[in-house]
């Protein structure tokens, strides 16, 4: 029973509370995802929730286990969401699916469930779609010239219509850079003479939320800031030749880059849980993220990044965990007082 007097803390934070939380601090970055890019957004967000939702609770039904706290402590939910959000809006509707059926059925129950998943269930997924499909996943994105309708987007992901698709700003300009100046670059349609253009207000959305989790303690502040000084201190000290290399306004604003830092590597089963552990398990995730967004074959790296990382999660524990009182810093045992 929680009590109402110190020391006892006086608000329950169970995990449907907490992935509520989640979910609510995703809106506003959805809403906008939605004006920029269209409804695509939210029939991903449809189909990869309700097939991450009936793949739990075919799997629970399997098991033999009791389904309803599996499917009301929202977790499958925001796990579908966040996979969702990473698609592109014009996708085919069995990337979100397949994706969906990755997210829950293999990065998540198949270890066990929540609480038991060594990688990111959302990165799971989105890597193995972009490994397996990388056509579907990198060439059906919005072109900025324009939003397709509410009919050219069904006709998109149902029927297979292109002509409105397109690549992100950060797969365009390391296409670029290899012939063209950033002058040059600019000109092109998807950066309509803007570097960055929507992404920014779109990575502003993204922080608004991950404010708001910070504020409500949801989350803490030092995997995101490691992950953005892990991006931006490689890209700040290469991208002042814009010519040859992305330019650190570029990762910071375009791509998943905020959006990963407050969404993706802060999932505390996944990721280090000492406050040192954190930071440096984003700075570790940033540095991978511009290591293979620069000299790879993915623009935008951030669950190979995070995955990588979550290898190292238990070993960053082990060494970072704060000391625990009356311990020496070895952790041989209690600290036993000298007596004369």
């Amino acid at each position: 029973m929680i009590g109402r007097t110190s020391p006892h803390r006086t608000q329950e934070r169970g995990t449907q509370n907490l992935m509520q939380w989640v979910l609510l601090a995703m809106l506003p970055g959805i809403a906008l995802m939605t004006v920029f890019f269209g409804v695509g957004v939210l029939v991903n967000i449809g189909l990869a929730v309700t097939t991450g939702w009936l793949t739990e609770l075919a799997i629970c039904k399997l098991r033999k286990r009791d389904a309803a706290p599996v499917l009301t402590d929202y977790s499958g939910v925001v796990a579908c969401t966040l996979l969702a959000v990473s698609l592109p809006p014009l996708a085919p509707f069995w990337i979100a699916i397949t994706g969906a059926l990755l997210t829950v059925g293999l990065a998540k129950q198949l270890f066990g469930g929540l609480g038991h998943n060594p990688f990111n269930p959302a990165m799971v997924g989105y890597a193995v779609l972009l490994i397996s499909f990388p056509v579907a996943m990198s060439t059906t994105w919005v072109d900025s010239a324009q939003t397709p309708s509410i009919g050219q987007t069904l006709a998109a992901q149902f029927a297979g219509v292109d002509g409105y698709a397109g690549a992100t700003p950060l797969d365009r300009y390391k296409d670029l850079a290899d012939r063209l100046t950033q002058s040059e670059i600019l000109n092109d349609a998807v950066f309509a003479g803007q570097l960055t253009g929507h992404w920014t207000w779109l990575a502003l959305a993204w922080l608004a939320g991950g404010l708001v989790m910070i504020a409500k303690r949801i989350t803490y502040w030092h995997a995101p800031v490691g992950l953005l000084l892990g991006i931006a201190l490689p890209a700040g000290l290469f991208g002042w030749d814009s010519d040859q290399f992305v330019p650190l306004s570029l990762h910071l604003t375009a791509g998943a880059t905020v959006f990963a830092a407050f969404f993706i590597v802060t999932d505390p089963v996944s990721g280090a849980t000492s406050p040192r552990g954190r930071l440096a398990f984003g700075l570790g995730a940033g540095l991978l993220t511009w290591v293979i967004r620069t000299y790879g074959g993915y623009p935008d790296a951030i669950a190979f990044g995070v995955l990588l990382m979550n290898l190292c999660a238990p070993l960053l524990d082990q060494y970072t965990r704060p000391r625990i009182y009356g311990h020496d810093r070895a952790r041989r045992g209690p600290v036993l007082e000298k007596r004369s």
